[in-house]
This record gives C-alpha cells, structure tokens and sequence, in this order.
C-alpha cells in the first residue's frame, strides 16, 4: 500500500489567499456571530483559524443553515447530486443575500 501524500490544505496556497490590506488581527464580530436556522451563507474560510474549517472543495459554496451543535452550524450544501451536512465554525461563515426568484411556467 502506497502512504499518502499531504494532508487536508495541501494544494491550497491560492485557495485560502489573505489580501494583503485584510492581513492582521480578526475582528470579534466574525466569532459571535448569530445566525438563525434557514439563512443562506457563503462558505468563506479563514485561513489562520482551523478549528471548524471545511473541507476545500466546498469552499465558495452558498448553503443553507439547518441547525447547531456546541458553537458551529450545521449548512447543508448541495454536492453533485447529493445533500451534505458540514458542522463550520461562525468565523467561516458570511451572510448570503440569495436572490430568490419566483419561476413562471407557462
């Protein structure tokens, strides 16, 4: 059997890139932050922070808040075919202004 190479952020120099002028301490807001069950939100990590980190492919993603457990939520996300839970930290969540429009059949 072949051992595995890297870990969970390997290949993720550019993917979890700080800009320069948003580089230094985090803001406190990002850690309380409250969001109530339905909201959308956008999987936006902080790389500094791994506790409650995702997973790297699904960084980008909008979903949808189902739940708590302890101080993280529960989004659920649509991956391919198939709805995935993932239990994220409040600090690598952001508000989603989804834009919800309603289909006219003809």
């Amino acid at each position: 059997m072949v051992k595995r190479v890297g870990s969970s952020r390997r290949k993720t120099k550019h993917l979890f890139h700080v800009s320069k002028k948003m580089k230094g301490k985090l803001a406190v807001s990002g850690f309380v932050q409250k969001l109530e069950i339905g909201d959308h939100v956008l999987l936006s990590g902080q790389p500094s922070i791994m506790d409650g980190m995702y997973f790297r492919r699904f960084h980008g993603r909008i979903g949808k808040v189902v739940g708590m457990q302890g101080t993280c939520y529960m989004v659920k996300i649509r991956d391919g075919g198939k709805q995935k839970t993932l239990i994220v930290g409040p600090v690598h969540l952001k508000k989603a202004y989804v834009a919800v429009a309603a289909t006219v059949r003809k």
